[in-house]
């Protein structure tokens, strides 16, 4: 189905100049691309009130007070794995204020704070450094040709319900959260730190973890 199209004031204007000169309003509706109900609606709205502009909503009551909204802002920003459901029972703790879970993502969203999946990042020894130079030096003169005999694998992952059971951390857009890790000479996984923000304006160096 095709968006809805919204008339503007200018639009209306016309099509309530062409029903007073006897036009129909399914003829009035293919000139304006909108749907013949639309122009019905026009036309009584018009006669009821003699205007062409929508009436004014006053929209659901907000439930929450800009107190409660930095509130909110404050324990995502503290506890970055805090889940929706985590942050609206503290809400409730303190404040005796009652919410969904939805609410709470959308709060957040308009504080421009999204779930994310943490970045696994490591810090990389000298021998990890020297090891992807003399990779990058082995490699470098090769042809498109050679290339396209290497199988590039991404593995994806695909949920059917809603919760993946992965952990995911609040964050703004231009930042990436990751988990520090330490690794030894090989490679392999030695102990994990906590986790930082940082901008997204570098590459970060990162080592594969073993799952």
């Amino acid at each position: 189905m095709p968006p809805r199209r919204k008339m503007s004031d200018l639009d209306r204007g016309r099509a309530i100049g062409w029903l007073q000169d006897g036009v129909a309003a399914r003829q009035v509706a293919q000139r304006l691309a909108v749907a013949p109900s639309v122009i019905i609606r026009l036309k009584q709205r018009f006669h009821a009130t003699g205007r062409v502009q929508e009436r004014q909503r006053s929209g659901r009551p907000r439930v929450t007070t800009q107190r409660e909204d930095r509130f909110i802002q404050r324990q995502a920003m503290q506890q970055r794995m805090a889940t929706a459901n985590n942050i609206r029972q503290r809400l409730q703790a303190t404040t005796n204020t009652v919410v969904c879970g939805q609410t709470i993502r959308n709060r957040l969203h308009n504080f421009g704070l999204r779930a994310r999946r943490p970045v696994r990042g490591t810090t990389l020894t000298a021998n990890h450094r020297a090891a992807r130079r003399a990779w990058c030096t082995q490699h470098v003169r090769w042809q498109r040709q050679q290339w396209a005999q290497v199988l590039f694998t991404d593995e994806s992952r695909f949920c059917l319900e809603p919760a993946d059971g992965r952990i995911r951390v609040w964050r703004r857009r231009g930042t990436t959260a990751f988990w520090q890790r330490l690794c030894d000479g090989l490679g392999r996984d030695q102990h994990t730190s906590k986790d930082t923000s940082v901008p997204c304006s570098g590459q970060l160096d990162r080592c594969p973890l073993p799952e």
